[in-house]
């Protein structure tokens, strides 16, 4: 379809659409220019899903930028540079088809893998590629008839921990199916989390609204973020690492002051007295000493969690990434259900069962060889969560062919030298491969190890479709695809087919959203019909559902998990050879447990915070993001600035055990003393050489990981910052989101 002949709204250049930009899939209307390309958007003010962030803004930047890849390539030049030649799609499809074959009948299927990344959470992509019997997945099944178990991720190093090992083997739930009341809440509690920089920020206007009408809000985090400014809300700033101290700590108050259910805790709850013992290890005054919160802080904000008429959590990742990272969040999960927050009016619920749109999973494809995977030895649980491989695996797989060699690879949408720890080791990783395929919109780091680079589109340029709980809606292409760009799912499509399953997967986009429809008691002309958009009965909301067999599949009273009730101490941990409860780690590479480093590192390192002017590590190409953010900051506490002299706007070099990076300083009394927070998404060949050169995973460290999700740890190790001398410049206060 062209998009030009889409226009419409009487005759007027604009339309209503959804964003293409990220995965989240805002409601907004299309402006055109006179040459019909995409001029701006506006949010669509007519449905509340109508939203525009900053990214957004720059639409048309980054669509048509300079930087985007518009035609397939084929490395000309050695491994290492960015030297490429133009190539047409059926050359790039039969050298791909053949080195893969051939690297099959020399070392077997598995010795083929692929990648998907953040760049390729199109819904169709998740829904009709994930692993069959998993709940969520983003990996690609497309190499699974070709005989290989290795599909890896993202998934790796972010969400899982979170938003499906915790929640799932302490109470059966998961992220998708779960919710924070916070329009009812008189408590928000947003902890780890920044929902000033999400995109787009709906949680913050939530949270908003709710101080508007009177609720308190409490922010827990090193940084005072953009959202406690913003809520004014009270702060209390752990050191990096501790919050499963903490929540520890608030559990013990509740325990202790006997501010819990009784009744819950006899007959719902399994590791109870187990978790009593252990908690006595944390009361207020010994919990201090371990996260700087004074002990009557902790104690007056277990009370309020208890007595408060609704108590929501605002969470999502900041937690992951220590040494216990699924244990802090199991942790939280615990309080909360202890200070009787669990699925009641304001608190943490469940959603009703059949209240979201159907996938469609009729055609999922099982791991052919999952006892196969790379890392299922080594994190089990993972991999049983995810039918799949786990990436931290790769560099020993390529490297020392442990226990097997991967030899080609493709990378869709992802750039694991930017985003794994060591970017050395992922180059050695990738320059030892055989063959390499990338599959994105602009050049990454990894491109220059690739043998092949190919084009994909963006979500402006395809057909699709997205579902938010109990919506789906039309995903209409409103431009043109740029160069010779293709999407993301008909390239894996089109190489089914050419390894010959091209039966598994829908080959055109009209397939793809009659066969999502399928089930759904909706057809393609219904949607059309109802003007693009259609919205199922959802049931009414009813709360305790443990209480009336509303969370398990056999309809019984209880929870969805091995005992039938909230497992402190989990069983599915247990089995794997964790300890069941909920029980703090500290991080080993920190001032508490390692003295003598933190006399050469005496500050504790932390990345990964979001910003509103790039998307992980896409976007430092456009000038007018660049505009608002050209170099990358490091923040640091006012007082730890002041002790090494360095002023705001001063060039800093931060410096770990494993590498150094240089940054603009930030200084401010919005962030913990003995801490720092620096820029992630460093290291691209696009942008200025500030971003090119400052991958901040110099810093990190492979060899350090959540022993149970394998998550790297982004968030909990030492550094030293340094000045440079008298450069300096005016940093952007935005950083604290």
């Amino acid at each position: 379809m062209s998009a030009l002949a889409a226009q419409t709204d009487h005759g007027k250049n604009r339309r209503k659409a959804i964003c293409g930009i990220c995965p989240a899939g805002c409601w907004v209307e299309v402006d055109y220019d006179a040459a019909g390309r995409l001029d701006r958007l506006r949010p669509d003010r007519d449905h509340p899903l109508g939203a525009l962030c900053t990214l957004g803004e720059h639409a048309r930047e980054i669509i048509y930028s300079e930087h985007r890849l518009k035609q397939p390539l084929r490395r000309k030049g050695p491994k290492g540079s960015l030297e490429f030649e133009p190539i047409g799609w059926d050359e790039a499809f039969e050298l791909m088809v053949a080195r893969l074959k051939a690297i099959k009948a020399e070392s077997g299927p598995e010795a083929t893998a692929i990648y998907t990344g953040r760049g390729s959470f199109e819904l169709a992509m998740c829904d009709l590629f994930q692993p069959q019997g998993v709940a969520v997945s983003s990996a690609s099944s497309v190499l699974f008839p070709f005989g290989s178990p290795n599909t890896l991720g993202v998934g790796a190093l972010c969400y899982v921990s979170m938003a499906m090992i915790a929640p799932h083997v302490t109470m059966g739930g998961m992220f998708i199916n779960m919710f924070s009341d916070i329009e009812n809440a008189e408590l928000i509690v947003v902890w780890g989390a920044n929902p000033a920089t999400d995109s787009p920020p709906r949680d913050l206007e939530r949270i908003l609204a709710a101080k508007r009408r009177g609720a308190e809000v409490v922010v827990i985090d090193p940084r005072r973020t953009r959202t406690s400014r913003l809520a004014e809300a009270e702060w209390i700033a752990p050191r990096p690492g501790t919050d499963g101290a903490l929540a520890l700590a608030l559990a013990q108050v509740i325990i202790e002051e006997a501010l819990f259910d009784p009744a819950f805790v006899r007959d719902w709850t399994l590791g109870f007295e187990d978790f009593r013992q252990y908690i006595q290890g944390f009361r207020p005054e010994q919990a201090a000493r371990i996260t700087g919160v004074p002990a009557e802080r902790i104690r007056g904000l277990a009370r309020r969690l208890a007595k408060a008429r609704g108590a929501s959590p605002v969470m999502y990742t900041g937690l992951e990434y220590s040494d216990s990272g699924v244990q802090a969040i199991r942790a939280t999960l615990v309080l909360w259900a202890l200070a009787g927050q669990l699925d009641v009016p304001g608190g943490r619920c469940f959603r009703m069962p059949n209240s979201d749109f159907p996938p469609n999973r009729s055609r999922l494809l099982a791991n052919p060889a999952l006892e196969k995977a790379l890392g299922r030895e080594r994190f089990p649980i993972y991999s049983q969560y995810r039918g799949e491989s786990h990436a931290i695996a790769l560099p020993e797989s390529i490297l020392a062919g442990k226990p097997y060699r991967i030899r080609g690879l493709i990378i869709l949408g992802a750039s694991l030298i930017t985003s794994w720890p060591q970017p050395e080791v992922w180059k050695k990783t990738l320059n030892a491969l055989d063959f390499l395929v990338s599959i994105d919109r602009q050049l990454t780091a990894d491109c220059a190890y690739a043998d092949l680079v190919l084009p994909a589109t963006t979500g402006f340029e395809i057909d699709s479709y997205m579902r938010y709980g109990p919506i789906f809606r039309l995903r209409e292409q409103v431009i043109d695809p740029v160069g010779e760009s293709r999407s993301d799912f008909l390239i894996l499509a089109e190489l089914a087919r050419r390894l010959g399953y091209g039966e598994c997967f829908p080959r055109d986009e009209e397939a793809i959203i009659r066969f999502a429809l399928e089930g759904s008691g909706y057809s393609l002309e219904d949607v059309r019909a109802a003007g693009g958009w259609v919205k199922r009965d959802t049931p009414e909301m009813r709360y305790r559902k443990w209480q009336a067999g509303l969370l398990r599949a056999d309809g019984q009273p209880g929870f969805d998990t091995p005992s039938g009730k909230l497992e402190i101490a989990s069983s599915i941990l247990a089995e794997h050879g964790h300890d069941p409860l909920p029980v703090y780690t500290e991080p080993a590479e920190g001032p508490l447990a390692n003295p003598a480093l933190a006399k050469d590192y005496p500050l504790v390192f932390n990345s990964g915070a979001r910003v509103t002017t790039d998307f992980r590590s896409q976007h430092h190409g456009i000038p007018g993001l660049l505009a608002k953010r050209p170099e990358p900051t490091v923040t640091i506490n006012t007082r730890d600035a002041e002790a090494r002299g360095i002023a705001d706007g001063d060039k800093v070099r931060i410096r770990s055990p494993r590498g150094a990076v240089e940054m603009r300083a930030l200084v401010t009394d919005d962030m913990v003393a003995g801490a720092i927070d620096a820029n992630m998404g460093g290291g691209t060949p696009v942008g200025p050489d500030a971003w090119r050169e400052a991958n901040i995973n110099e810093l990190t460290d492979i060899a350090r990981y959540d022993p149970i999700s394998g998550f790297p740890i982004y968030k909990t190790l030492l550094c030293e910052v340094e000045p440079m001398g008298s450069i300096r410049t005016e940093p952007n206060q935005s950083d604290l989101g």
